[in-house]
């Protein structure tokens, strides 16, 4: 009776740690959505996140015995809690696409060999009763190939992102991967409709189904441009939550399933948001032959005009309205504290400044948010490119630092443009534009961009940070 009573005081508190585990985590992802609780909600979810794995460890029972191997358990915890730490520190901003991709990565291969090593311990008598039709035996084979999926795309978007992978282009690889897809559904079916074999019988399956699915995940991904892969990614961060909620219901799991479904359902929501700011089918996504790539027919008119840091200086000092449009290109030259400084010394001439942010500039949902915030940038200063096109024919001076794409006309004037339809912020309304370059190079997306030739434009090259720099002691001069 007291081995009973106190299995029992186990699981009430298991499940109930499980419970607070889970509203932590749900208040945490609430409080992600506006950049001053990002903070606070991050912490929060990492303290859902420590509680579940300590009562885990403390209070979980399988057939009546505690979980073995603790040594090797904390052990591998605080190896991946280190790497995990010195990694995140030392990565740059401009690499946290790459950075998200591999986490991402990891957390499928998790889910995959969660079920590489769950379903050869299926029991026999389950099978006997009700053949492999049932619900461990669905949730392990969906998580094998969803996490292999997401595993392996994660990894190849990863290389993509970092250049060192480029895209192979084949026009009949979306029947290849629905080919390899309907492989991947057809061994499912297989083997939920096995009602005579134990599972050891069918474990080399598993492990074909496994190398089928890897293959599948590089294809999928390999068609993919560069300018697409924030829609990838969001995409395949889905199908982790989605393996991990998995391995939620083989171990009823309370928390990992309420962390599987939150992460898949916010990662389904925001892929679908930003196929819409892309102009992008979903169902490209997943088939594989996503945008990327591709030339513009439109021909190339007017001339590149320059301006001088003086003239500039002077032309945003009497200004009375003026945007600023930051991209890839501030992030690498980790110049926001500047262009902060820049914008301050405009406001205290009189001059007020705002900041277009589009949905994916910096290559990431929240990238650019994040970058300004880093320098103290006033989040009401952040306007959504939505909100503020229509303010911009009013916009007296609109700058445009390190972006490209996403104010590219192209998206509205060049049917043939690989990002034509896609939502910009349309910088060519503004009264007058200055574009902050290095040189004349194209963008993600690998094509011209006509708003450097528009008669309203200026181009100021060099290097954001030195040329912010010296465009802040020009104003700071008159």
């Amino acid at each position: 009776m007291d081995q009973l009573a106190h299995l029992s005081a186990g699981i009430s508190i298991l499940e109930i740690t499980y419970v607070i585990a889970s509203v932590l985590f749900i208040m945490g992802l609430k409080m992600l959505s506006h950049p001053l609780t990002a903070r606070r909600g991050n912490i929060l979810a990492a303290i859902g996140m420590v509680l579940a794995i300590i009562a885990t460890i403390l209070f979980h029972q399988k057939e009546g015995k505690p979980i073995g191997n603790i040594g090797l358990i904390i052990g591998a915890i605080a190896i991946g809690t280190i790497i995990g730490w010195l990694i995140a520190r030392k990565v740059k901003m401009t690499a946290m696409p790459q950075l998200v991709s591999l986490f991402n990565g990891m957390g499928g291969a998790a889910a995959a060999l969660i079920s590489l090593m769950e379903f050869p311990h299926i029991s026999n008598e389950l099978i006997a009763k009700s053949g492999m039709a049932n619900g461990q035996v669905l949730a392990i084979l969906i998580g094998l190939m969803i996490g292999t999926v997401s595993w392996a795309g994660s990894m190849i978007a990863f290389g993509k992102l970092d250049g060192f992978i480029g895209d192979m282009r084949i026009k009949a690889m979306k029947y290849v991967n629905l080919s390899i897809l309907a492989v991947l559904i057809g061994f499912i079916v297989f083997i939920m409709t096995r009602h005579v074999q134990a599972s050891s019988e069918l474990t080399p399956l598993i492990y074909i189904m496994f190398a089928v699915a890897v293959i599948y995940g590089v294809l999928f991904v390999m068609p993919i441009g560069g300018a697409d892969m924030p829609v990838v990614i969001s995409l395949l961060n889905s199908f982790t939550g989605v393996a991990a909620a998995m391995g939620g219901f083989l171990y009823n799991n309370q928390a990992m399933l309420t962390g599987g479904i939150l992460v898949g359902s916010a990662g389904t929501i925001l892929t679908i948001l930003m196929c819409k700011a892309m102009n992008r089918s979903l169902l490209n996504v997943i088939v594989g032959v996503f945008g990327g790539g591709g030339q513009s027919n439109m021909a190339v008119t007017g001339s590149v005009k320059e301006i001088s840091l003086t003239d500039a200086a002077v032309l945003l000092s009497y200004s009375k309205k003026v945007v600023i449009v930051p991209g890839y290109g501030l992030a690498v030259a980790q110049a926001q504290h500047i262009c902060h400084e820049l914008d301050r010394l405009l406001e205290e001439k009189g001059v007020e400044v705002k900041y277009a942010i589009h949905p994916v500039a910096g290559r990431m949902p929240g990238h650019m948010n994040v970058l300004l915030a880093e320098a103290d940038v006033p989040y009401e200063q952040l306007i959504e490119s939505d909100e503020i096109n229509p303010d911009l024919p009013n916009t007296d001076v609109l700058i445009v630092i390190g972006a490209n794409d996403v104010v590219n006309p192209a998206a509205e004037d060049d049917p043939s443009s690989p990002i034509y339809g896609m939502p910009i912020i349309k910088a060519r309304d503004a009264k007058n534009i200055i574009v902050m370059k290095r040189g004349m190079g194209k963008g993600y997306a690998a094509i011209e961009n006509m708003l450097f030739f528009n008669d309203k434009t200026r181009m100021l090259f060099g290097d954001a940070k030195g040329t912010l720099q010296n465009l802040v002691n020009e104003v700071k001069s008159l």
